[in-house]
This record gives structure tokens, C-alpha cells and sequence, in this order.
């Protein structure tokens, strides 16, 4: 069958597609909320597309797909299926060692901040991460050293102050005559922007950017509006690191039109649960008996584990899972249960959380 002609064919509902080659493998994995209309994109508009989909669309033969309810669904398998399949056209997500984490060496006398592949427990160092896009982390990284001018370009202290000095984007570092408590405290201010308790650094970055534009000096304005789209990057990697290892049982009611809704049930960024419920056939009452016993029995289920860290092979579904929550677009709902309240079958305040998601 033409390939045109099998697009044709494909529903317009969420799930995700799999394009292969001519020797029937996988070579790139997608999805979407409406697979018809996403496949036949590829075939579309050829000039509009990028040199990596051209490449991509002249090596498919041919193409499966799986249906799913929802959207979340589809993000969800899409992400499993790129790390089992490890695809060759998907480099987001096939390879955890591409992701990075911001080491501090705090135990040296300047302490070192730098970006690194791996994470060492108990190595007597501050980890901020992991990132998935090592050039974000970098630049953002240049550019919180370049606003607190600790952008020192020499790699040990010496009698000579650095380049960096003379053009006034380093405090002297290079130099032993740096006084080391003026350094802390700016390494302290950094490690307080990348926790998210203090954004005075990217306030001035963003100062900054404002008094090169008020200038014209549209270069170095345009330089500092990319930092601060890094940083924020950063800022927005430890929110939803922070959200995901909190252990949170998370209870997600997803419509799928007046009359049809489907439950899942979410510890930190693992989905334990999913079903789908014709709502005119049990009724809110009955509905809301079958997600509380769901949620005493998933929730207290030892091998779902009770605490939660988020490292390389992790992240990717930390995102999928708090962006999707956090999309007030989607068609869904979700309550937070907390443990205090499975621990002791605490039937009533389970119950108040599951009425807000009707």
C-alpha cells in the first residue's frame, strides 16, 4: 500500500507512530494528539520541513502506529518505546549519558562550578541537575558567571590576573589576594538561583539586558536575553525535579468527552494505573468508591517503593508527567493524595480530594 494511502487511513485520535526503513526497522518514533494529522505532515509541504526531516522522511518505507486514549498516554509510550527502541533519527531521549548535571565543588578553596556527564554520590559535591540539553546548561551556566563576574578564564590562582580581569568579568579569582569570603557569598547566591529560593542573579540579568537595549547595543542585549532563557531553563528542570521526588501520589482524572473519562493513577513520574469508565454507568458516588479503593491499594502497594530520585533515566518522564499536569489546556484534573491519609485508609479525606476532580 502507498504510503499516502495508508496516512489516509489513520484515525484522528492521540498515539504514537513508528517510521521504518526499507529493512523493516524503526528508525524514529513519534506522537500525537491526532495521528492523521501529524503523519501526514511528513508528506506535506516538503520545502517547509528541516534538513533532519528530510533526511528522515527519504529513508521511510513504511510505518506502524498504536492508539492510545489520551494525549498523556501517548507521551508516555513515545518515551518508553525511544528508550527501548533507541531509534536513529531520536536523540533527545535515546541516550542517557547526553544529559548533564552543574557540579560545585565545595570543598576546595574557590569552589569550582563547572558542568559534568556524571553524578558521584558522597563525593563531597553539589549537584544540580540532571539537564537534558548540555548546551542550555552551559550557556546559562556562562552566563550566571558572567553576571556575577566569576567568569575567571585562568585554571589556578597565580600572581597574574587572568584576561577575564581586564575586561571586567572577573572579580580576580587568579588572584590570591581574592578575598575568599566575597567569592562564597556569590557562589552562595548562585547555589540559592539553581535551588529557586533567590533569583537576585537573574533579576540583574535581566537588568542588564534592559540597560544594553536602552544602549542600542542590540548584540550583548540579545546575549543576555539567551542566558536568561537558559537559566529560566534551569529554574524550570529543578521545579519539576523538586515536584516529582516530593513522593507524591498523584490522582488524574482525564475527560475524554461528556461521558467518558479515564483515571490514572501516578507515583512521582511512574504510572501505576489506568482505566478507562463510561461515567452514566456507575454515577459520581460509585465512581469515587472505585478510585479511593484504587488508590489504597496501588498507593500502598510495596513494590510501587516509597521514595523517589530523579537521575538520567528518570527525567524524561518527570517532564511528561508535571507538564502535562500543569497544561491547563488538557481536558483533565488532578488531587494530590497524601501518604498520612493512605497509611491510616483515611476514607474521608481521600474522598474530599476525589470530589474536585468532578
Amino acid at each position: 500500500m502507498d504510503l499516502k494511502d495508508k496516512v489516509k487511513k489513520l484515525p484522528s485520535s492521540p498515539g504514537v507512530y513508528l517510521m521504518k526503513d526499507s529493512l523493516g526497522n524503526v528508525i524514529y518514533v513519534g506522537k500525537s494528539k491526532n495521528l492523521k494529522n501529524r503523519v501526514r505532515s511528513y508528506f506535506q509541504n516538503l520545502k517547509s520541513h528541516s534538513s533532519k526531516i528530510m533526511r528522515l522522511i527519504k529513508n521511510i518505507e513504511d510505518f506502524d502506529y498504536i492508539l492510545t486514549d489520551t494525549e498523556f498516554e501517548a507521551f508516555i509510550l513515545e518515551c518508553k518505546l525511544i528508550k527501548k527502541i533507541k531509534p536513529m533519527y531520536n536523540k533527545q531521549m535515546k541516550n542517557p549519558k547526553s544529559y548533564s548535571y552543574i557540579k560545585i565543588s565545595i570543598n576546595e578553596r574557590y569552589p569550582g562550578i563547572e558542568v559534568s556527564d556524571e553524578l558521584v554520590e558522597n563525593d563531597g559535591t553539589v549537584y544540580f541537575g540532571p539537564y537534558k540539553s548540555r548546551n542550555t546548561v552551559e550557556k546559562g551556566l556562562q552566563g550566571i558567571k558572567e553576571c556575577c563576574k566569576i567568569l575567571c578564564s585562568s585554571n589556578s590562582p597565580k600572581i597574574s590576573s587572568c584576561l577575564n580581569y581586564s575586561l571586567g568579568l572577573c572579580i580576580g579569582i587568579c588572584l590570591d589576594s581574592t578575598p575568599k569570603e566575597q567569592y562564597l557569598t556569590i557562589l552562595n547566591k548562585i547555589i540559592k538561583l539553581l535551588n529557586g529560593t533567590d533569583k537576585s542573579i537573574l533579576e540583574k540579568m535581566k537588568y542588564k539586558m534592559s540597560i544594553f537595549s536602552e544602549k542600542l547595543d542590540f548584540k550583548n542585549a540579545a546575549k543576555y536575553r539567551d542566558y536568561i532563557s537558559s537559566v529560566n531553563y534551569l529554574l524550570h528542570n529543578d521545579k519539576v525535579i523538586k515536584f516529582t521526588e516530593k513522593n507524591r501520589n498523584i490522582a488524574l482524572l482525564e475527560y475524554l468527552n461528556d461521558n467518558k473519562a479515564k483515571f490514572f493513577l501516578i507515583k512521582g513520574n511512574k504510572l501505576l494505573f489506568n482505566k478507562k469508565y463510561i461515567i452514566k454507568d456507575f454515577g459520581f458516588e460509585n465512581l469515587k468508591s472505585i478510585f479511593r479503593a484504587n488508590i489504597l491499594f496501588y498507593f500502598n502497594n510495596k513494590n510501587a517503593g516509597n521514595s523517589i530520585k530523579i537521575g538520567k533515566e528518570e527525567i524524561d518522564e518527570s517532564q511528561i508527567v508535571y507538564t502535562y499536569l500543569k497544561n491547563k489546556s488538557n481536558n483533565c484534573k488532578y488531587v494530590i493524595i497524601l501518604k498520612k491519609w493512605i497509611n491510616a485508609s483515611d476514607s474521608q479525606n481521600i474522598d474530599n480530594e476525589l470530589d474536585k476532580l468532578f
